[in-house]
């Protein structure tokens, strides 16, 4: 792990291809940690990890990079350091500086980075922005363990047939990081989600609530397995499950303000509206979240996005809360 030297190039990865020749154990991971991120790290501060598929596929430019920015400025506001992380020509940064996030925010072509991709990336010198899942092993690879995002990807509606599930929900049962989130996308089938989690031992905590937040909507019908009412609470989770030496993360599920929320009935005539749509514009795989918020942008009179924008950084804020009480340490100034 470098923290400031360069990955290897492109080019000399794809050349040497050493893998079955060396023992893992001579590897470093193939990440460029900030020198602010790393002396963070190294005195035990709070550091919270920021994924960048909100700046490379959740909104034009300028208008992402100003995202960067404010949800960035929330976290030192909050008394943590922000650890933006993305893939900038095959060098997955931990930590971006100003230009490496204009570069990204301005990219004409990124790709939207999972586990199934990130290898791929690195080893052909491509930009792209990192998903729930890319940034979970990230941070745990630089040894960041608490991340904020919006909502989680989960169980596609008609999974049952199609399989459709997202990466992150496996990433929760194998990466130590404690995501916090609005919960999953309402575009989603959530029971099935919670279903899913369940079944992979991830633990869901409620912040507050014992609904599960539905995204833009503060609350579903549908109960959250455990509630807890503090960040403090929930650092002593995370120490607790570390002691018992238990894999995977946790996810913490933060409501959306009241004043900034769409209530969910009225959510879900939008939701299920796009959703007839792509069925019969027969739009699937990766192209499916992409067209659905597209499309509730503009059903919704641009309310989807400015409730995405105000929950994100409301989960900012909390995972700032959590990392402060998991460190123990003084806070960033």
């Amino acid at each position: 792990m470098n923290a400031s030297s360069p990955s290897p190039p492109p080019s000399s990865l794809a050349r040497s291809h050493p893998l079955s020749h060396r023992p893992q154990a001579a590897f470093s991971p193939p990440i460029t940690v900030s020198a602010e991120v790393a002396e963070a790290l190294r005195l035990h501060r709070p550091v919270v990890a920021l994924e960048s598929t909100i700046i490379t596929h959740g909104m034009p430019y300028p208008q992402n990079l100003a995202m960067a920015h404010q949800v960035e400025a929330d976290c030192r506001e909050n008394k943590a350091l922000p650890a933006t992380i993305g893939l900038l020509d095959g060098e997955i940064l931990v930590g971006m500086t100003e230009t490496q996030l204009q570069a990204l925010a301005a990219s004409p072509s990124p790709m939207k980075l999972s586990r199934a991709d990130l290898g791929f990336a690195l080893a052909m010198g491509r930009s792209g922005g990192t998903t729930v899942s890319a940034t979970m092993i990230c941070a745990a690879l630089a040894g960041i363990s608490v991340f904020a995002t919006g909502g989680i990807g989960g169980v596609h509606r008609g999974g049952e047939d199609s399989m459709d599930i997202s990466a992150d929900l496996n990433e929760l049962a194998r990466t130590p990081v404690t995501v916090v989130c609005a919960g999953a996308k309402a575009i989603l089938d959530l029971p099935r989600t919670l279903e899913y989690l369940e079944t992979r031992g991830v633990p869901v905590l409620g912040y507050q609530t014992d609904h599960l937040p539905a995204f833009w909507s503060a609350a579903s019908p549908w109960r959250v397995p455990l509630r807890v009412e503090s960040p403090q609470e929930i650092a002593a989770i995370m120490e607790a499950r570390a002691r018992l030496g238990l894999d995977g993360g946790m996810l913490v599920t933060n409501p959306i303000p009241a004043v900034d929320e769409i209530p969910f009935d009225a959510m879900k005539i939008l939701v299920d509206q796009v959703l007839e749509e792509a069925r019969l514009q027969k739009v699937d795989g990766k192209a499916v979240t992409p067209f659905l918020l597209s499309r509730l942008l503009t059903l919704s009179e641009g309310r989807s996005l400015t409730a995405n924008i105000a929950l994100v950084r409301n989960n900012v804020r909390l995972a700032a809360a959590i990392a402060c009480a998991r460190t123990g340490q003084a806070p960033i100034e």
